[in-house]
């Protein structure tokens, strides 16, 4: 057995409970006092280990960054390597009533245990572990973790900021599947909100005088709906659509909320011109669109190939077969890949049911993960 999977099964009842008090210290993104709770607990579980470095946030609305700067054997140089995490979960306050953490079936159970404090708690272990056997690592060592990356990671140019100081980048989100497959590609991800205008009357009186911002509405869907193209990845979905006031009367305003992803940075190029290019069918109607990519692709370029190839050697030679993905969802690594800095995602917990009442992390995974983390940190 490999020196670090040996270290982290002999851990693992430590690195189970800290994940334990991480899901117990509930931290939803809308609760900055609850999850700057969290952000303490994490620099105190760390003070031995780390100069923790707390970052106020854009707004009071979210609670506070967390910057761990770890103690390690070795010359340290620039750029640095950067672990990345966030501290918020979807779940809401009060959550752990009704989905307790609980540990059976093989599993540990409970809100944001997979997405992402299982991830959190593997790259602490990690670190740990190659303390415990004083490998010198050339490179400084950062976890970075933002408070609000589930609803939209305003804090995205602090983590631009620490990207550009670093050579790689190890994303702790959960991989792929209960085989745990990292990601070397995730979709950019938008959203646009088209308005249309029409005109108002009375639907019994005076229907021909009118111009049904909802019909309209109803004929732009079809064309937007039209943008998906699945075979190169684009999809366009419009998910949302609220129009009219009353029955009896011709509706003045309706919306159209839409949801796009998009493999590659220059597909949302297009994609923003089809949404510009939109025409009403009735003329007596008006057509405004608003919004965008607010996160770019993770494309799959060659220092990402890289990476993985060291990853999959690493896990080689510790008796564990890696196999990477791509998906369809984002992460904060996406703004770090833009850069073009080398950035590998999933490594974080094996499991299924984020954002489900299901969640959940295998336990026979937690040794292997931990000692992934602490190889390629070491090989790097």
């Amino acid at each position: 057995m490999h020196r670090f999977i040996r270290y982290a099964v002999e851990k693992q009842a430590e690195i189970i409970q800290l994940i334990r008090e991480m899901v117990e210290c509930e931290s939803p993104s809308d609760s900055p006092e609850d999850v700057n709770r969290f952000v303490d607990l994490l620099a105190e579980k760390t003070q031995d280990i780390a100069t923790a470095h707390v970052i106020k946030p854009e707004s009071a609305v979210y609670g506070k960054h967390l910057r761990l700067e770890f103690k390690l054997a070795g010359r340290k140089k620039k750029p640095q390597i950067l672990g990345l995490g966030h501290s918020d979960t979807v779940w809401p306050l009060g959550t752990l009533k009704t989905i307790p953490f609980r540990q059976a079936d093989g599993r540990l159970w409970g809100p944001g245990v997979l997405d992402m404090k299982g991830g959190l708690a593997f790259f602490i272990y990690a670190i740990r572990c190659l303390r415990e056997f004083n490998v010198a690592i050339e490179r400084d060592v950062v976890l970075w973790i933002v408070s609000d990356e589930e609803v939209g990671s305003a804090s995205r140019y602090l983590t631009r900021l620490e990207a550009r100081q670093s050579d790689f980048v190890l994303v702790l989100e959960p991989g792929t599947g209960l085989s745990g497959k990292l990601k070397t590609a995730r979709k950019g991800v938008g959203d646009y909100t088209v308005w249309i205008e029409g005109k108002a009357s009375h639907s019994g009186v005076d229907f021909a005088n009118g111009a049904s911002a909802i019909v309209e509405a109803a004929r732009q869907v079809e064309k937007i709906a039209g943008f998906t193209e699945l075979k190169r990845g684009i999809t366009v979905n419009p998910g949302v659509i609220r129009g009219g006031t009353r029955t009896n009367v011709v509706p003045a305003e309706a919306r159209i909320d839409v949801d796009i992803r998009v493999a590659q940075l220059k597909q949302a190029e297009a994609l923003d011109k089809k949404f510009r290019g939109l025409k009403p069918v009735d003329k007596r109607c008006k057509i405004r669109v608003q919004g965008g990519l607010n996160r770019p692709p993770m494309e799959r370029t060659r220092q990402i190939a890289n990476l993985f190839a060291k990853a999959r050697k690493v896990g080689a030679e510790m008796g564990v077969k890696l196999e990477e993905s791509s998906t369809g969802g984002g992460s904060d690594g996406n703004f770090t890949a833009a850069l073009g800095v080398a950035t590998l995602d999933g490594l974080g917990a094996v499991g299924e049911g984020a954002h489900a009442p299901n969640e959940s992390i295998l336990i026979d995974r937690i040794a292997d993960r931990v000692a992934l983390l602490a190889g390629l940190v070491g090989e790097l």
